[in-house]
């Protein structure tokens, strides 16, 4: 019999997805659902098992209020629920339904590039709004008092549309880091003197985040909160950056390890960037990565960071080369990291993300991201690069500096490195964020300009040359993939068809672009020092 509880945690069926564990399919949730096959959705979607509903993984962060929880309240009184099964533990007894959500309005920077600037809707729209409008209707038909509240990265966008926000009758929306305030905020709202909406100006210290008590999804442990590189568009640099204590992600890793998780994904907004001392430069603490690569490989071989710069992996790239020795690295085990590229215009980096390119400087830029990507590549590392169509003081001769990057990157690694050279770039709409939250949203459809489409048409044309040279190397060991290795490359000339297609109607033309004139030259210099601008050109 399933016990009611007076908390009951649960997310959008597009966060507990394992889509069949192809890499970088979790972002399938962007995908526009009224321009997609339905059965692309059911085919490509593969759901967490439950245990009498409660959800045997959840995403990480619904993890941390869960065990931030449970130093209020007894474990009984609180459930983290799969969102199929989400009624069973909805009765008389439920105080609060909290929902933790990433993108629930579809109005995040990958979302927005692949819905036209939102003028389609996203999976992550459609789910989070049927689960609410199931979570409503059982309040309503039962007669239930509880409150919905909404909470995780994506709370903003509930926030922002407050027609649609009263429409789903959310009644609060929590913004900000939560872990050491969560018990006041739920007590608040039982007892009716909460806000509708809860701004958390303050983040905990290290002792007040708690350490999950229960398996996080694909095995993610935090090991920093924010950067404090300071780039302006950015969210989570708006947090003052703590590190967490060896200690505390082994726990957690256990945590995972003990469920039958067998890897450790190793979350942060830079990698290169754990308990670093030069809070000037910028130069990682190689010392300190490597011993946190050291610890979580004696729980598995299967250690990835989540995301990591360019220019820390270039600083140091004896620090690259030991994280591969340590994760065995090789041929049939590559390390995947997402990256942010943004841009490659030293002037607009300068402006808006002085600090992304440290311990080099802004007029470095196109070298760092050449000759870090080469380091990368050559010790079996995969950077999935992320650029941004319409930042603030864009221009077309920067955006023509972008692709040019793209194919001076294809040209020059393929030249030093063969078939070892891989890496992706996926250009994503400008979405105010940060110190630029009066700035306006991006829309593709409407704002794009000549250079922006090359930039996006290259970025997409060295993405079909990916999956079809690259693929079976993500393919290895997924059976699930093997049937859709055709499929995906026929997919992708498609597109790349389709984007020349519109460019048309648009009036663009595609132009043979020349690359930029830097060149790979990182190994000419001593292996973690800093190469002069004389040197580096």
């Amino acid at each position: 019999m399933v016990k009611m509880a007076k908390i009951v945690l649960t997310t959008d069926e597009t966060l507990t997805s394992t889509y069949h564990n192809v890499p970088l399919l979790d972002f399938f949730g962007c995908a526009p659902y009224d321009k997609i096959p339905k059965w692309v959705f059911r085919f490509l979607d593969s759901q967490i098992p439950d245990k009498n509903g409660v959800l045997t993984q959840a995403p990480y962060g619904l993890r941390k209020i869960e065990a931030a929880l449970l130093r209020c309240y007894p474990r009984e009184d609180v459930v983290v629920a799969h969102p199929r099964k989400v009624e069973m533990f909805l009765d008389e007894n439920t105080e609060i339904v909290g929902l933790y959500e990433m993108d629930p309005f579809g109005l995040g920077p990958v979302t927005m590039m692949f819905t036209n600037g939102g003028q389609w809707k996203s999976y992550t729209y459609v789910k989070f709004r049927e689960l609410v409008e199931k979570i409503n209707s059982v309040r309503e038909r039962k007669g239930l008092k509880f409150k919905i509240v909404v909470g995780g990265p994506g709370a903003w966008q509930v926030d922002m549309r407050k027609e649609e926000r009263e429409e789903l009758k959310i009644d609060h929306v929590v913004m900000g880091e939560a872990e050491h305030v969560i018990c006041k905020i739920f007590e608040d709202i039982i007892n009716g003197s909460a806000d509708e909406t809860i701004i958390i100006r303050k983040g905990p210290k290290i002792e007040e985040i708690p350490t999950i008590v229960a398996p996080s999804y694909k095995g993610l442990v935090e090991v920093m909160r924010g950067c404090g590189r300071g780039c302006r568009f950015c969210e989570p640099n708006l947090r003052v950056a703590r590190y967490m204590p060896l200690e505390k992600i082994e726990k957690e890793i256990r945590v995972n390890i003990n469920a039958g998780i067998d890897h450790a994904w190793l979350h942060s907004e830079d990698i290169f960037l754990y308990k670093v001392e030069d809070k000037k430069n910028f130069y990682p603490n190689a010392e300190a990565v490597i011993e946190l690569f050291e610890m979580a490989r004696q729980y598995t071989k299967n250690v990835n960071p989540t995301h990591g710069t360019v220019a820390g992996a270039l600083a140091v790239p004896g620090m690259i080369e030991e994280i591969s020795r340590i994760v065995e690295a090789g041929d049939t085990h590559w390390v995947g990291i997402q990256v942010g590229l943004e841009t490659a215009d030293p002037e607009i980096i300068g402006r808006l993300m002085n600090n992304k390119m440290k311990p080099f400087s802004p007029e470095e830029w196109p070298w760092v991201v050449l000759n870090g990507t080469y380091v990368l590549n050559k010790n079996y590392w995969f950077p999935a690069y992320t650029t941004i169509l319409g930042l603030p003081g864009d221009n077309d001769d920067a955006e023509i500096m972008t692709a040019r990057l793209i194919i001076t990157m294809e040209k020059e690694l393929e030249e030093k490195l063969g078939n070892r050279a891989h890496f992706t770039v996926t250009p994503l709409a400008f979405v105010p964020m940060g110190v630029l939250k009066g700035e306006q949203f991006y829309k593709v459809e409407e704002m794009i300009t000549y250079g922006q489409f090359l930039h996006l048409y290259y970025a997409w044309k060295h993405l079909a040359k990916e999956i079809v040279r690259g693929l079976p190397k993500v393919m290895w060991g997924n059976l699930f993939l093997v049937p859709l290795f055709p499929l995906a490359r026929f997919g992708i000339r498609v597109v790349l068809k389709q984007i020349e297609k519109w460019g048309k109607k648009k009036g663009f033309e595609v132009k043979k672009l020349d690359p930029l004139d830097v060149k790979i030259d990182v190994d000419e210099h001593v292996w973690g020092t800093k190469p002069s601008l004389a040197e580096a050109y």
